[in-house]
């Protein structure tokens, strides 16, 4: 119901003289009518066609106002729109049975059409408002679901919701995760060569691509910095087989480098480092915060990536120790890992055929 828009009413009588009487003054005063001679008509009608107003008689054969006022208003969808009950009984114990039903208004005939007149715009005035407020409502939830859409992009779901709760500081030690980074090797070297737009469009087709892995093998993608990625396994939640779903995801995102390459007939290579070990995570930050992760676990799985071979998966003995069972390793041997000296590192090949 807009200015444009007249408001509709529903009139429901048994009495055609009735029907006729207040359609003809409801016309003349701009709202669109109709009518229905009884109750069931009534309902069957405000299935398909909405009504901003309905005036409903009470004495009627096969439902009776007092039914048809308690069905409307038992339906969550329906139970907003407004009721001016219109009757010849004059009684105390109607109104109010009326008003405990959720009438909003009540007139007995023959009535005043002034007063009719008067009692209907106010009901239409105040449906408005309600619209009115529901559309207001409709929207905040809206801008608050794409809130909330935003938060759990940038955050993981229980981090989200403590920060909702009011914490300040979020810290937490977890003493077993698995953490990968990954870096597509020279890409950098190709901003030079093409466009921003599409350099961005590629590396963003790429990345969406690890994001489905990572959501796939419930692993939390911590960041990305320029061409490199980062995710994470048993944070900020604990998970037995964390050192598994990152192998997954590193074997899957070769595949993915694979078929980029392949459509594209790009020379891309991707060089992934792994680790196990404890960190730190937490949430950093008052504006434009992040969550992220600490500890020579993160600057070890770091050095693997950085100091891998391109194509390879390098992963340190902590993390071959917990995969050695299920999947096929190279040695790589013994290798001087920065700021921390000698280490032995093995190179994932594949999964073990049982």
């Amino acid at each position: 119901m807009t200015e444009a828009q007249p408001a509709t009413v529903l009139v429901v009588d048994d009495i055609e003289a009735n029907r006729d009487l207040l359609g003809r003054r409801l016309k003349r005063q701009g709202y669109t009518v109709f009518v229905a001679e009884d109750g069931a008509i009534a309902l069957q009608m405000m299935v398909t066609q909405p009504f901003d107003l309905v005036l409903l008689d009470i004495m009627m054969p096969r439902m009776n106002g007092y039914e048809v006022l308690a069905t409307l208003k038992a339906d969550p969808e329906k139970r907003h729109i407004p009721v001016i009950m219109i009757s010849a009984v004059d009684d105390i114990e109607s109104v109010v049975k009326c008003i405990e039903l959720g009438a909003e208004d009540y007139l007995t005939k023959p009535f005043n059409p002034v007063l009719l007149k008067a009692r209907i715009s106010a009901c239409l005035e105040k449906k408005r408002l309600r619209d009115q407020e529901q559309a207001v409502l409709k929207q905040l939830q809206a801008e608050q679901e794409k809130s909330e859409r935003l938060l759990l992009n940038i955050l993981p779901k229980p981090i989200a919701l403590r920060l909702k709760e009011g914490w300040n500081t979020i810290a937490d030690s977890f003493a077993d995760v698995t953490v990968l980074f990954a870096d597509i090797v020279d890409f950098t070297k190709l901003s030079g060569q093409i466009s921003p737009t599409d350099l961005v469009n590629m590396l963003n087709e790429i990345f969406s691509a690890f994001d489905h892995l990572a959501e796939r093998h419930g692993i939390e993608k911590i960041k990305t910095i320029g061409d490199a990625y980062m995710v994470v396994s048993g944070v900020p939640l604990p998970q037995p087989d964390h050192a598994i779903s990152i192998a997954e995801m590193a074997l899957d995102m070769q595949k993915v480098i694979a078929q980029f390459n392949a459509e594209r007939e790009e020379p891309f290579s991707i060089r992934i480092g792994i680790n196990t070990g404890p960190v730190v995570a937490g949430v950093i930050g008052t504006h434009k915060f992040t969550y992220d992760l600490w500890g020579d676990t993160v600057n070890i799985a770091s050095r693997m990536e950085s100091q891998g071979l391109v194509g390879a998966i390098q992963v340190t003995s902590a993390t071959y120790e917990k995969l050695r069972e299920r999947y096929d390793f190279e040695e790589r041997g013994i290798i001087e890992v920065k700021g921390k000296g000698e280490m032995r590192t093995y190179l994932l090949k594949g999964r073990k055929n049982f």
